[in-house]
């Protein structure tokens, strides 16, 4: 099958080695341009390009593609049976969407309806939700509306992140991508329409995201949102003014008496360690912090090196 491919980031490497891997064509790999990274601004490719050219694939790079003519002629040129769509980043024009037979295959990290939008993952790891997967669909112009081709569960283990599920998901989805494209040639799938009142959102993280409501939410529901937002925005408060960013904490659970009474955001050290109260009386054991302008530290380490006066709190007393 002659195929076009666009895609971006690590997440889709795994579903264009294995189109490459299962006899396919991919006549062209759409990547987003390379862009400035780290400290030094350096201008890097992205996994799929570097990917693509090492399998000698022809690349193009285009900033836009919605009313750029030269890449519409170059599409139009190639006349691909499918367009495969994994994590390219870029909202696909109708034009682009009516051009291949088999029309755009969009691979998806979440069981659609549920957790449509830029960050499914993240959300599904920060929700607390103990299973999730991939969907295979045709894109239509709406946000992640178009009908379902298939689709495969995973279960998110308690302890995992966002990060771990990513790996999980990317590898899954690859087999997931070239069974879906096998169906459509052999008529075989047939594409189920979404139920549309069941849809939720998984919009773009913002860096306030990762902030810390010790009021508002419980140890677990913290707890969640750590594992979800990772590798960013993470999950940071303030002490004394300063941010305090956690690389990683559990729930709590404190030898000592009456625990669980304590306004939230309340600051207690037990055996060298150190808990936060939560809503809900419940409580939260930082492992590994770092203040603002500091080193990371584990918390012992962390507790020799920064005097926690009784009774202290961490947050705004809204926070």
């Amino acid at each position: 099958m002659k195929l076009i491919f666009c895609g971006t980031p690590v997440f889709a490497v795994p579903t264009l080695e294995a189109l490459l891997a299962a006899g396919h064509e991919v006549a062209l790999v759409v990547s987003q341009p390379d862009r400035p990274v780290g400290r030094a601004q350096q201008l890097t490719a992205p996994p799929v390009k570097r990917v693509a050219l090492a399998a000698g694939l022809p690349v193009t790079q285009p900033e836009k593609i919605r009313a750029n003519a030269e890449f519409r002629a170059e599409l139009e040129r190639i006349a691909p049976d499918a367009i495969v769509v994994v994590a390219y980043g870029r909202i696909i024009p109708p034009w682009m969407l009516a051009l291949p037979r088999l029309g755009c295959i969009n691979l998806h990290g979440s069981l659609l309806p549920k957790y449509r939008g830029a960050a499914p993952i993240q959300w599904a790891v920060a929700m607390g939700d103990a299973v999730t997967g991939n969907t295979t669909m045709l894109l239509e112009e709406g946000l992640d509306t178009g009908p379902v081709l298939l689709q495969q569960s995973i279960e998110i283990a308690p302890e995992q992140t966002a990060v771990d599920l990513f790996d999980l998901l990317s590898k899954a989805g690859a087999p997931l991508v070239v069974e879906t494209l096998a169906g459509l040639a052999a008529g075989t799938i047939h594409p189920q329409t979404q139920n549309h009142e069941g849809a939720t959102f998984a919009p773009l993280l913002d860096r306030e995201d990762g902030r810390m409501d010790f009021a508002a939410r419980t140890a677990h529901e913290l707890y969640n949102r750590w594992r979800g937002f990772q590798p960013w925005p993470g999950a940071f408060t303030t002490l004394e003014g300063k941010k305090l960013i956690v690389h990683r904490m559990t729930i709590g659970l404190l030898n000592s008496d009456g625990s669980g009474h304590a306004e939230p955001g309340q600051i207690r050290t037990e055996d060298h360690r150190l808990f936060v109260a939560c809503a809900g009386e419940t409580w939260l054991e930082f492992l590994e912090l770092q203040l603002e302008g500091k080193k990371r530290l584990a918390a012992a380490e962390f507790l020799r090196g920064n005097q926690i006066h009784a009774g202290g709190r961490l947050g705004s007393p809204t926070s």
